[in-house]
């Protein structure tokens, strides 16, 4: 990452000179000022807020000095942080090059393509709601641990290339839960992928800050923590390889004398074909090796047409997976209360119609009560592996409907008469069993089925248009909200 600085500082600076029209090398179009933030009254109270602030372009961008934070966005007003950390990217250049802070989501013609990054980015600014400052049980070995497994299969953590808002928001989240000396402590003995994500991320946030540091105070940033680069190389897993040679390629068990076989004893050398002297193969070698090839290519053909019948999600439309992997039941919330340790989440048993309820958190705390979760049908997404959110073991997901921005968000439903437990099946896919658990995670299938799991002009869920079935009828939107996205 610190490759990059010089780099990335230069441009920031050159795109902070120019005009906005000049530098903003996508489809999105800046216009005149369109919103006014109310930051709080002291830069330290929320640096990053000020320092996306200093990021925006002044011409769309006005500011002022409350005590309460708020965003005025062409009349609407967002006074949840996370949302208008996310709005902010929206206005200026904070989701085109060099930042992309919203993974370029924002962008006409890529909302589609980008839907779960976007959906991603929601949900690590919940998470790092719940590590922030005071919560200092939050930031365990547990959270980091989690975390080094997640970065382990990814770069950053909403999926993107480069650092987003979500690596942002959980950077800052995790400066505010300790002191700076502490964190380094434990992130000194973390994992290397860990260490590689944070290293990245910072030196992200502190080249932005550089590009701005006229209107921007560079002490208020966390301060920059050095690790040992030798460990934070990322390890690399290679398949076995045939290697072969300019002269038509030889295997090496055979060609190298004193070789072990199975067993672990040596082979005698005397009885491996010999090499010509000028460095050749012989007619022996090259015999040995078309076999082998030719062998290995049979056992590969037989092995394929041996798979080719199970292959029921991925076989028909070139290896996409559709609708049916998802595991969609219908649900009622047995029992909710708050999550102690989160001031985002709810937690709920679930009646699914298994054998007993499922446990599941949701960050559905800033849009309903407590008392409107109680005995609440809903759809549950089921096969999806248990995972630990701060101590809580979440069996699942409750899906919702949401706008572009995240700030009105409602169940999605089933229809009255749906029995508890019946599967959601979809038009055109209504055969065809989920996929197992684990293999939702290692396929990543959610990330590749969910961008397309909507709610239609008529606020009823469907996948490609393809409207959801129940005994009943369709599932829905409960307030009917209209070309929604579904998670």
């Amino acid at each position: 990452p610190h490759i990059h600085r010089t780099f990335c500082t230069d441009a920031l600076r050159r795109h902070k000179s120019q005009s906005p029209i000049q530098t903003n090398m996508t489809k999105q179009t800046l216009g005149p000022a369109l919103a006014t933030l109310t930051l709080p009254k002291k830069e330290s109270s929320d640096p990053m807020l000020y320092l996306l602030a200093a990021l925006a372009s002044p011409k769309q961008l006005t500011t002022q000095k409350k005590t309460a934070i708020e965003l005025n966005l062409n009349g609407t007003v967002i006074t949840q942080r996370n949302a208008i950390l996310r709005a902010l990217c929206t206005v200026g250049p904070l989701d085109v090059y060099p930042l992309c802070l919203l993974g370029q989501s924002s962008v006409a013609g890529l909302v589609e393509e980008m839907a779960v990054v976007m959906s991603n980015v929601h949900s690590w600014m919940s998470i790092a709601s719940t590590i922030g400052k005071g919560k200092k049980e939050a930031l365990d070995a547990n959270f980091l641990n989690s975390l080094n497994d997640h970065l382990n299969n990814f770069a950053f953590l909403a999926g993107t290339p480069q650092p987003s808002l979500a690596d942002w928001t959980v950077y800052f989240s995790m400066n505010n839960a300790v002191s700076a000396s502490e964190l380094n402590d434990m992130l000194q003995s973390s994992g290397r992928a860990v260490q590689r994500w944070y290293d990245a991320t910072q030196c992200s946030v502190h080249d932005a800050a550089e590009g701005v540091s006229n209107q921007f105070n560079e002490t208020l940033l966390p301060p920059l923590v050095e690790f040992q680069m030798q460990n934070m190389l990322p390890v690399f897993h290679y398949p076995t390889l045939a290697i072969s040679t300019a002269g038509g390629g030889s295997d090496s068990a055979t060609a190298n004398e004193g070789s072990k076989d199975e067993k672990g004893k040596k082979k005698d050398s005397k009885t491996a074909p010999q090499q010509s002297s000028g460095g050749e193969l012989t007619d022996e070698q090259k015999k040995a090796a078309a076999d082998k090839r030719a062998k290995k290519a049979a056992e590969k053909a037989a092995k394929k047409k041996n798979k080719a019948p199970a292959a029921k999600q991925e076989g028909a439309s070139g290896g996409e997976y559709n609708i049916s992997a998802f595991d969609i039941r219908v649900g009622k919330i047995l029992k909710a209360w708050e999550h102690p340790e989160a001031d985002k989440l709810y937690c709920e048993e679930i009646d699914v119609g298994e054998d007993k309820p499922r446990q599941i958190a949701s960050g559905l705390r800033p849009f309903y009560k407590l008392e409107q979760m109680q005995n609440q049908r809903v759809l549950v997404l089921c096969n999806l592996k248990a995972r630990p959110l701060l101590g809580f073991a979440s069996h699942g997901m409750v899906l919702c409907a949401s706008n572009a921005d995240h700030t009105s968000v409602e169940f999605a439903v089933p229809p009255d008469g749906a029995a508890i437990g019946e599967r959601v099946f979809f038009d055109s896919f209504e055969g065809g069993e989920p996929e197992a658990e684990n293999k939702m995670n290692k396929k990543k299938i959610l990330e590749k089925v969910a961008p397309d799991l909507k709610t239609n002009a008529d606020g009823v869920v469907v996948w490609k248009n393809k409207v959801s079935k129940t005994s009943a009828g369709p599932c829905r939107a409960i307030h009917g909200m209209k070309d929604a996205q579904v998670a």
